[in-house]
């Protein structure tokens, strides 16, 4: 694993003066990337498409839904059967499915906002926003910082470390749903 220093920049332009820019800095050439980064959520890495299975937002959502029905289905059950004089004995089973149903619709109103956190947890790291990423990987600690004064210099925006490796050109290991370790 190599040391890799990334920027993200707006125009294709910029890519090209960015990796010609890092040559010129005395990095391999073969161990520089560029590549355009898709929205979160469309970097197609499930078989259904998208970055997760499941929304890390919703992963509550089957308990409280479930909650919601049983709870809403057994006040529904009660007022049925105590107004099953009037209604017969269909009265407790209606009952039952408009109280689960509403007890169901009832539990979404419980979702968190987007950007809540987590319940005792804290606000997460926002993902990596689209764009064109320059990348160079090496493996002297005394060339970070000369990255990303290359890099910065040339208007990147969102210089992040990571650790990985590029190889001809391309960064093998790269995750587009990890969180980035931004550098202030």
């Amino acid at each position: 694993m190599s040391t890799i220093i990334a920027g993200r920049f707006q125009l294709q332009d910029d890519v090209d003066r960015a990796r010609h820019a890092l040559a010129d800095a005395g990095f391999d050439n073969s161990r520089i990337s560029a590549f355009y980064l898709t929205q979160p959520g469309q970097h197609d890495q499930t078989p259904i498409g998208g970055d997760n299975l499941q929304s890390p937002g919703a992963k509550e959502t089957p308990e409280g839904v479930l909650k919601g029905v049983a709870t809403g289905g057994a006040v529904g059950i009660a007022i049925g059967a105590a107004t099953s004089p009037l209604t017969g004995p269909l009265g407790p089973i209606v009952g039952g499915l408009v109280g689960g149903h509403v007890g169901s619709l009832f539990s979404f109103s419980k979702m968190k906002e987007r950007g809540e956190s987590e319940e005792g947890g804290e606000n997460r790291i926002p993902p990596r926003e689209a764009g064109m990423l320059v990348a160079v990987a090496f493996d002297d600690a005394g060339m970070a910082d000369r990255a990303v004064d290359v890099l910065r210099q040339l208007g990147a925006h969102h210089i992040e470390r990571a650790e990985g490796n590029i190889v001809d050109g391309d960064w093998a290991d790269f995750d587009p749903a990890s969180l980035p370790r931004l550098i202030a």
